[in-house]
């Protein structure tokens, strides 16, 4: 179970299909990670830390490895996310098994929040 308000996971991008391809056959030849394949997103949890390879390619996707973190309030969160100084990047939305937003720091770091998906989505 992730902890709230913790770093839960690493995001790497991927810029297409073809890219997250390349990307798993390095880390499982370089480092003999595994892989859970959703697609368009892989994690695996062979890197010490959670880690997501994100090959959903539109105008949205982080540039950068980007640090995702878990809580329980997802709205909360945003709130406070806005009200200490963060800019939204990308609104919430939904993806399989939970919910998210991305936002930057005052330094400009881009993140991301998520939490598993109300029951009433």
């Amino acid at each position: 179970m992730p902890t709230h308000n913790h770093i839960d996971l690493i995001e790497f991008p991927a810029a297409d299909a073809e890219t997250l391809k390349a990307a798993r056959g390095f880390y499982e030849a370089a480092f003999d990670w595994s892989f859970t394949d959703y697609g368009e997103y892989l994690d695996t949890p062979d890197s010490g830390v959670v880690a997501g390879f994100n090959g959903i390619a539109d105008a949205q996707q982080q540039k950068m490895p980007m640090a995702v973190l878990y809580v329980t309030d997802l709205e909360a969160a945003r709130a406070r996310v806005e009200a200490s100084g963060g800019t939204i990047i990308h609104e919430i939305y939904g993806f399989p098994g939970g919910r998210r937003f991305h936002f930057a720091d005052p330094a400009g770091n881009e993140l991301a929040v998520w939490s598993e998906a109300s029951p009433d989505v």
